[in-house]
């Protein structure tokens, strides 16, 4: 148990106590103004050392950059583009606000609002861009609440004060599917590169996988692409490394693509990529003035209903056209190489809203062919 002693100051009587810490370490803290406050301090202190979550004054006076800093150090399990869009949401919006702040500062209603202001675009950032998205909102946001969640575990303070904060919530962009007949138009019209778009739409394969394929990956006896893989553009370097969920995975394709990727490799040795000249990785296509840009105008020029597309639309449409050729979500799950069936579903919810008409036509006719069924059809209860 610590002690408390009474001393005078030019106000009156103060107590102070003094107490260890659980590292044996003696601390002290003065002014209360009684001694009954002095005594319940006392308690506090050796209650929350008994629970282990007694939290150091001291402790609590570190700043957000100086625990961020090592947090974001400490992060190399994660992909290069992931640790890519952490880096920007630091370095933009969390630093430039918290980041001279102590742990033990911050309040809950604070975290709220600079949430609410970077909606807004009032927020402290490093650079004025107006109103951010919910996408950028809730990464910013997620960092400095998984650096207060290193401080809550190193008892530097007793709760998150950024949980259970309000935050914007994403809008969910409709998917854009192609049929056939439209990735056929698009591949006519994307040049040295139509090959790479119809692997794209009828295998499901995310850009860095299909662009970081070699020609020892392609398996044309069994139509299987062996994705093992993945190669990314993060600040303008690609790097190269495994595939998102770090597992490899067997992709079927089509045997209409079977002559397109032959042609893709002839002349390649095993180690050479698929796409490209063999050596270096393609780069994505620019959003403005690219190659699939200009495949996209071209077949819209072709057929007016042709949609607005991006290269991962054709992930999209891969899904869609795998679920209309009767494929069940086990295997599009294991094609796309999602982590879960769940995921698979939530995905691409919209593309089994068919799946509940047929549930209902298939009940239907279970029980018009059961005596029941009959007599219901033909008189309905009352």
């Amino acid at each position: 148990m610590g002690s408390i002693n009474s001393y005078e100051t030019a106000a009156g009587k103060r107590y102070r106590v003094r107490y260890r810490k659980p590292d044996e370490s003696q601390t002290d803290k003065r002014g209360f103004r009684t001694k009954r406050e002095a005594e319940l301090f006392l308690a506090s202190v050796e209650i929350s050392k008994a629970r282990g979550d007694y939290v150091d004054a001291s402790a609590a006076r570190v700043t957000i950059h100086e625990l961020g800093t090592t947090w974001l150090k400490s992060q190399t399990h994660l992909k290069p583009s992931s640790r890519d869009a952490i880096d920007i949401a630091w370095r933009l919006f969390v630093d430039p606000m918290w980041g001279d702040r102590a742990v033990g500062d911050i309040k809950h209603s604070s975290v709220q609002t600079w949430v609410s202001q970077l909606s807004t675009g009032d927020a402290k950032t490093a650079h004025d861009a107006g109103p951010r998205s919910a996408t950028v909102v809730i990464r910013a946001y997620g960092v400095l609440a998984v650096i207060l969640d290193v401080a809550l575990r190193d008892h530097r303070i007793s709760s998150n004060p950024a949980r259970g904060v309000s935050l914007p919530r994403k809008v969910k962009k409709p998917h854009v599917y192609l049929t056939h007949n439209q990735v056929s138009l698009l591949a006519e019209h994307a040049g040295d590169k139509s090959t790479l778009a119809l692997t794209l739409a009828y295998t499901g394969l995310r850009w860095g996988e299909a662009v970081g394929l070699r020609v020892r990956d392609l398996n044309p006896l069994r139509r299987r692409l062996n994705v093992r893989e993945n190669a990314v553009r993060v600040g303008g370097v690609i790097l190269v490394g495994t595939p998102k969920t770090h597992a490899t995975r067997s992709v079927p394709f089509p045997e209409l693509l079977t002559l397109h990727l032959a042609q893709a490799a002839e002349g390649k040795t095993s180690d050479q990529l698929l796409f490209g000249d063999g050596s270096i990785h393609l780069a994505t296509p620019s959003a403005h003035d690219g190659w699939f840009v200009a495949a996209v105008k071209a077949a819209q020029k072709a057929d007016p209903e042709f949609p607005r597309v991006t290269p991962h639309d054709l992930r999209h449409t891969a899904a869609s056209l795998a679920i209309s050729a009767g494929a069940n979500v086990k295997a599009v799950q294991r094609m796309l190489g999602h982590a879960s069936a769940s995921m698979t579903l939530d995905t691409y919810a919209d593309l089994f809203d068919d799946d509940l008409d047929g549930v209902a036509v298939a009940l239907n006719d279970q029980a018009l062919r059961s005596d029941v069924g009959k007599m219901w059809a033909s008189s309905p209860p009352k």
